[in-house]
């Protein structure tokens, strides 16, 4: 039985195109796939190892970046900022940002020292929550900024006891004119405001099984759009040949 095919330009510069884009696409998910998997093994490693002290000397972003951080500091109790927007186990709430001067030096680091919920009658009404006096030493780790939301609109000129939506080290540096190392320090270690302060942080969301997916289905789509041009081919061949 003779096999026959019927060639048509515009289904075959269609399919064409559509095989591009799929292993295209394809494989950029598969990059970013790759990518974010070298940043898993990166983020076991930092937590396995020894915690990187902080002193007056700047520690750059791609040194520190996911490792544990150790530093004693006082904190600079009159510049508290809260960002808003941080819902925790389905509250509504806000992260409490202060910098902490490190000991024997002009040198902060912004700290981001917990979660406080949000009061449902009054946004701008803060719950107390205790800030310790003096040297402490903490542990944390350090995270390039303290996220982003979305926001609508531009937030009020950054001061002490500021609500807003997003801030980091640039803001909180150019509002205060202090010296700050050029990262968060994410608190894990306890400073006596447990209870009220909450530091149940978020892992970082990598999405490797995700990017894996979306690279599936668009080299699925590839697939398809070249069996469909090379069955409906065959198809219409059959048909023509038999008339």
């Amino acid at each position: 039985m003779r096999i026959a095919f019927r060639f048509k330009t515009i289904p075959f510069v269609a399919t064409v195109l559509l095989v591009a884009l799929g292993i295209a696409l394809g494989q950029w998910q598969t990059r970013r796939a790759e990518g974010k998997e070298v940043l898993q093994a990166r983020l076991a490693a930092a937590n396995a190892a020894p915690p990187l002290r902080l002193g007056a000397a700047s520690m750059p972003l791609a040194q520190a970046e996911y490792r544990k951080v150790a530093v004693r500091g006082t904190f600079v109790a009159g510049w508290p900022v809260y960002l808003d927007n941080r819902p925790q186990a389905g509250r509504a709430g806000m992260y409490l940002l202060m910098p902490l001067k490190i000991d024997g030096s002009d040198m902060h680091v912004l700290v981001l020292r917990g979660w406080l919920p949000r009061d449902p009658a009054n946004r701008q009404r803060i719950a107390p929550y205790p800030t310790p006096a003096g040297s402490i030493a903490i542990e944390g780790i350090a995270r390039r900024d303290p996220g982003h939301v979305l926001q609508l609109g531009a937030d009020p000129a950054l001061k002490p006891g500021a609500i807003v939506s997003n801030a980091g080290v640039p803001q909180v540096a150019a509002a205060t004119g202090l010296r700050f190392q050029p990262f968060v320090l994410e608190q894990a270690s306890p400073d006596g405001s447990e209870g009220t302060l909450v530091r149940d942080w978020p892992a970082p969301a990598l999405g490797v099984d995700k990017h894996r997916g979306y690279a599936f289905q668009w080299y699925a789509l590839a697939l398809m759009a070249f069996l469909f041009f090379v069955i409906t081919g065959l198809i219409s061949g059959s048909k023509q040949a038999r008339n």
